[in-house]
């Protein structure tokens, strides 16, 4: 694959101190645990008119990147992103708390209900659900996003390889673009070129995302780096569950990484073309650029402990960012 240059420049700006302050501001609350559907479906219900809050606690909890994007989204849009990134941890949560696939059919089964039931004004008493519909009725948010979410986590329930990179970008393509295209319905942009740069923004996203969850994988003994690269440089998967750190080990990192500095770059070619009412969707490329120049500094090790830090930069980088009104 040629080769790719990953330095991202240095950022070197005062912060945002109303960015940082919002970034620590939401605190627990208590939620009342209630019925087996809850249980199933793996929620707990909020006090009344709390499901703002609770999408809200959940990202910072869960996907705090997501939670800061979605701190610089304008206030109109703003609840409605904590309640779509909510949805979408909701269900990615899902693989890591099951030990049968079974039951991960069922919490994904109770989701497509949601959201279908969410569509004929009826949505079930749950807070990211009561939450995403608000949202779908104030943005007339595209359902097919919404699906084409659910069917792309399920068949991933399977825990498996990717079989080689274009399966990995059809899954990111599903899930992170998806995301995207639906953050831009919020924002009131339907435009060729934004959707164009969101699916090459979504397939970068899920692709640094597999990145690093490897880790995270290996130590339980699952890989799921795409197959083809492995073997173009004769690695095994039991290479990666010892953490081998061997040349053959880090170019095959370098391959899967340069593929999503692509995809960012190519976003970013025809960008004079997006409208900047489109930019506030795109924020997440801060994070993105991060982690690839990060990873280009520890010469593609990906088991570096530095790598597994959350920055405490990213509320500064993300205002820079904002603030150059550019992605």
């Amino acid at each position: 694959m040629a080769a790719a240059a990953m330095a991202v420049a240095g950022l070197r700006q005062a912060p945002s101190h109303r960015l940082v302050r919002a970034a620590g501001a939401l605190g627990g609350q208590p939620w009342l645990r209630e019925g087996r559907a809850a249980v199933a479906a793996g929620w707990s219900r909020p006090e009344p008119g709390g499901e703002v809050q609770y999408c809200a606690e959940l990202l910072r909890k869960r996907d705090y990147e997501g939670f800061l994007c979605s701190l610089l989204l304008p206030a109109e849009s703003r609840t409605s992103a904590f309640a779509l990134r909510a949805f979408n941890v909701e269900l990615a949560q899902i693989k890591d708390s099951i030990t049968q696939k079974t039951t991960g059919l069922m919490r994904m089964q109770f989701w497509r209900k949601a959201v279908e039931d969410i569509y004929c004004d009826n949505p079930p008493h749950q807070p990211v659900a009561v939450a995403l519909w608000r949202a779908v009725k104030r943005h007339n948010l595209t359902k097919m996003w919404f699906t084409k979410i659910i069917d792309e986590r399920e068949k991933n329930l399977d825990d498996r390889a990717y079989r080689n990179i274009q399966e990995l970008e059809t899954y990111a393509e599903n899930t992170q673009s998806a995301l995207l295209y639906l953050t831009l319905e919020m924002l009131g942009v339907r435009d060729i070129h934004a959707d164009h740069a969101a699916s090459h923004i979504g397939k970068a996203h899920g692709i640094v995302t597999c990145l690093r969850a490897t880790p995270y994988h290996s130590a339980r003994r699952k890989v799921v780096l795409p197959m083809d690269i492995c073997m173009l440089h004769g690695v095994s998967q039991e290479d990666f569950i010892r953490g081998k750190q061997e040349k053959n080990v880090r170019d095959v990192i370098y391959d899967i990484a340069s593929q999503a500095h692509i995809h960012l770059e190519h976003a970013r070619s025809f960008r004079k073309k997006v409208p900047a009412k489109a930019y506030p969707a795109f924020y997440c490329t801060v994070a993105l650029d991060a982690y690839l120049y990060n990873i280009r500094k520890v010469d593609f090790n990906i088991f570096h402990p530095s790598l597994q830090r959350r920055s405490t930069l990213l509320p500064l980088y993300l205002y820079i960012r904002s603030w150059k009104k550019t992605y």
